[in-house]
């Protein structure tokens, strides 16, 4: 069961520093799970951090 209070996309953009449409278009893709209530996107927090732990890399970037 989910006890956190759902992230709204502005929320969820905040925390992660992207730009709101970008986290809309990782929900329209299917890879970052949403709940539509009323026609806006609400994100539990527990997955955007599953989401964000699958996107994490092991290899270093050069120019990070």
């Amino acid at each position: 069961m989910h006890d956190e209070e759902l992230l709204t996309v502005d929320d969820a953009a905040k925390k992660v520093k992207v730009h709101p449409e970008t986290i809309r278009g990782w929900i329209r893709s299917g890879e970052l799970p949403a709940v539509d209530i009323g026609g806006k996107y609400r994100i539990y927090p527990e997955d955007l951090d599953a989401f964000l732990r699958r996107r994490k890399t092991t290899k270093g970037k050069e120019g990070d």
